[in-house]
């Protein structure tokens, strides 16, 4: 069991005050992380199988440092994962075709960036009793279990404008993925840029780095998806 803790380090990065410490569990899991991401780019189902092992891992992460709240987001993460794995393996229709790579309708597109905009301008006014609750329904979730766990007291968030935009961005991006609309890859090359801006300013250049590389996958699969999407929409208009 000594290699989910997070104390057991694989390698010592350079980068930063004295290094970044990278545990076994958090380097696995975010390998599994970057190959979600790109078999996603590449439109494999396989992927949720990656995405699955990922957030349990990083659920295992966040359990250890007391990240309570983003522990019960990973519950989100999990289902979604198996959602898209059904929704992506399942027929979309009758005739027993796949779902396609497609845009977002305009309706569609419009309800999700207004909801969306709402959502971050609510979650960044009320971002730490919003992270408290979800820290004591974790917390109560795992007593409940057996686990014997105390709150922890939570900091004020640093950045809750761009965490906000990055927590709900991120469950947006998730559910799209989920119905293979081209839009989700556009969201986390958002979320990336960010991420990589707001863990440079922390000092966490590991994790910066991370997401410089998701920010790439994220691109080109953004670059896979369009081309895909007007395939389907050619092929729709000479059929």
């Amino acid at each position: 069991m000594s290699w989910f803790d997070i104390g057991n380090t694989l390698v010592t990065i350079p980068l930063g005050e004295g290094g970044y410490a990278m545990s076994w569990i958090e380097a696995i899991g975010t390998l599994f992380g970057l190959a979600c991401i790109w078999l996603a780019s590449q439109e494999k189902t396989i992927n949720y199988l990656f995405g699955l092992i990922n957030v349990t891992l990083f659920a295992i992460i966040f359990f250890q440092i007391q990240l309570y709240g983003l522990l019960l987001l990973q519950l989100f993460f999990f289902c979604a994962n198996l959602y898209g794995w059904y929704a992506w393996s399942r027929p979309a229709n009758d005739q027993g075709e796949s779902l396609e790579i497609r845009w977002l309708p305009r309706h569609k597109l419009l309800a999700t960036a207004g909801i969306s905009a709402v959502a971050i301008a609510l979650l960044t006014l009320y971002i730490d009793p919003v992270f408290a609750a979800l820290a004591r329904a974790s917390v109560s979730l795992l007593n409940a279990l057996g686990a014997g766990l105390t709150l922890p007291e939570p900091q004020p968030d640093a950045f809750p404008f761009w965490d906000a935009t990055m927590t709900v961005l991120s469950v947006v991006a998730q559910i799209l993925m989920t119905r293979k609309y081209v839009e989700n890859w556009i969201l986390w090359v958002v979320i990336n840029i960010i991420s990589v801006g707001v863990y440079a300013a922390q000092g966490v250049y590991a994790m910066s780095l991370e997401y410089l590389i998701l920010l790439f996958i994220a691109a080109n699969g953004t670059r896979l998806w369009m081309l895909a999407a007007r395939r389907e929409r050619r092929e729709e208009a000479l059929a």
